[in-house]
């Protein structure tokens, strides 16, 4: 069985640090890909983090993971609510889905309540921070495990 875990980063996220701290944080992705390795490493698991700010290039990944991946955690950014296009390529894609957002989409704008993902996703987490993504990547090991 195949034991890595595609974690998908959308618009944005390569600013993660330094792209409005007030919502986002401090943490760099590079500071959620080690929290991120270390949950998975203590299950036996791997990751391969990948962040586009192109939609073809997620939807690509998102591909490429029907062969080499157990799970996905993605984090779409903007694309979480336009992307009818990355919800098809989930929707293609046989094992768990988990939604990550660092902010709760929720208590924003209102055009952010709507996500497409979430269509697809098996679970959602939303507004827990970078923490957040260590936590959907836990979740992946336990259904992968089954």
């Amino acid at each position: 069985m195949n034991k890595t875990i595609y974690i998908l980063n959308g618009s944005n996220l390569n600013l993660l640090g330094q792209r409005q701290p007030e919502i986002y944080g401090h943490d760099t992705l590079a500071d959620v890909e080690r929290a991120c390795a270390a949950v998975a490493a203590e299950k036996g698991f791997e990751i391969r983090l990948f962040q586009s700010n192109h939609e073809g290039a997620i939807i690509d990944t998102i591909h490429e993971a029907r062969h080499s991946a157990c799970g996905i955690v993605i984090n779409p950014g903007a694309y979480t609510h336009t992307s009818v296009a990355i919800l098809d390529a989930l929707n293609a894609f046989d094992g768990p889905v988990i939604e990550c957002h660092i902010s709760n989409i929720h208590k924003r704008e209102g055009f952010r309540h709507h996500s497409y993902v979430s269509l697809r996703a098996d679970g959602v987490l939303a507004g827990l921070g970078v923490e957040g993504y260590a936590l959907a990547v836990r979740r992946i090991c336990s259904l992968c495990s089954k």
